[in-house]
């Protein structure tokens, strides 16, 4: 191990400096049990490069040099100390020049990763004794690697997690965003109100989406969206509860209506017709629905387990595609629940090429009456798609 005490001073000009004694010391320390992967430390240190202030392109360099390390691992001896020339260097860093290759190195030996072993005369080389065997090694140790590789793959998985946060914390934002805007956008034909404020207001928040921002920003950004969202509901509410009563009051009538009819006994063929429709079980398996219009699961915090989930989930949304309450209790009346909202799912899918939803789920609803209906080409051409798409 004496290979690594050749010396801890720089070569020239160059002074000692308090980091300088820092990395020594780190060089110095026990090394760990086991010998780590030095391209799993490199990974683990490309993602947390960040923790210690070092560019993507001292990564390159630092890589570089790993490449003229023997072996694997990273094991407790000598070959640690690497010598290569600047030239070598520079071909195996993709022909970077020296004067920016002594940039980058200055760089990862100041962020204590690597450490100078300067011969006397400041160059890079081995020597031999008399029995051939190597006797010294001027160059770079990369023993500070190998003592802070533990170190280092902590700092990497902190890294992963604030990454993780911040992409929830995105995905959150941009729900909330996209459900305000368009409950904005509905409530505009429904309600009259100050929706240009609110739609000022969302439009701020998207473009502030686009930054690259931290933690803290993020979350902050993704509680105002929440904020804005609860808004637009607060204003919508009145309008919904007064539809909602007025669904109830006309479902009241109907189930008077029926019972009328009933006691009488005409239509019963008709009756008998809906029962029948009703019962039907859903024609294609939830989970293929799913896959085929996935963008229904964004509406869904809790997820999509059931046939009562996704009707539950379809109550919430068909507003949202401009589709009227009594357009949509019809094509419930006629289709049953689960086809009405598997079709709405589908809809949903192809919310951008639809012109007119509401139109469209009562030419839908018209046929299920007459000559009947089943979504399943709707499900088959959109896993179609799908499928061209992954091609």
């Amino acid at each position: 191990m004496k290979m690594r005490h050749i010396s801890m001073t720089p070569f020239g000009r160059q002074p000692v400096t308090a980091g300088l004694l820092a990395t020594q010391a780190l060089a110095e320390a026990p090394a760990p049990d086991h010998a780590p992967d030095k391209w799993a430390v490199l990974r683990d240190l490309t993602t947390a490069r960040a923790a210690y202030g070092i560019s993507d392109r001292d990564l390159a360099v630092l890589a570089a040099l790993l490449s003229f390390h023997p072996g694997k691992e990273l094991a407790d001896d000598d070959k640690l100390i690497v010598f290569p020339s600047n030239a070598s260097l520079s071909d195996r860093a993709h022909g970077m020049a020296e004067s920016t290759l002594r940039r980058h190195l200055a760089a990862l030996v100041r962020a204590g990763l690597l450490l100078r072993r300067d011969s006397p005369n400041g160059k890079r080389y081995a020597t031999r004794d008399l029995s051939g065997s190597l006797d010294r090694v001027f160059g770079f140790d990369l023993r500070p690697l190998l003592t802070r590789s533990a170190e280092i793959a902590s700092a990497a998985q902190e890294a992963r997690h604030v990454e993780f946060t911040k992409r929830r914390l995105r995905e959150s934002a941009v729900i909330r965003l996209r459900d305000a805007g368009k409950l904005i956008q509905w409530g505009r034909e429904q309600i009259a109100a100050n929706w240009d404020a609110l739609s000022d207001g969302c439009a701020l928040l998207q473009r502030a989406l686009r930054r690259k921002l931290d933690t803290g920003k993020l979350r902050e950004l993704a509680e105002r969206a929440q904020q804005l969202l609860d808004q637009v509901k607060a204003v919508i509410a009145p309008e919904t509860e007064e539809m909602s009563g007025s669904d109830s009051e006309t479902e009241r009538h109907h189930q008077s209506s029926d019972k009328e009819i009933h006691e009488s006994e005409p239509c019963e063929e008709k009756q008998d017709r809906q029962s029948d429709h009703l019962a039907k079980d859903p024609p294609i398996p939830l989970g293929v629905l799913l896959k085929a219009a996935p963008d229904i699961l964004d509406y869904a915090p809790d997820g999509i387990r059931t046939w009562r989930d996704l009707v539950g989930v379809s109550n919430f949304v068909y507003p949202m595609l401009g589709i009227s309450p009594d357009a949509w209790r019809q094509a419930q009346d006629n289709m049953g629940h689960e086809i009405a909202a598997m079709t709405l799912a589908c809809m949903l899918q192809r919310a951008d090429t639809i012109m007119r939803p509401g139109g469209y789920l009562r030419s839908l609803t018209a046929k299920a009456v007459t000559s009947g209906f089943s979504p399943g080409p709707m499900v088959m051409a959109l896993l179609r798609a799908e499928n061209r798409q992954a091609l």
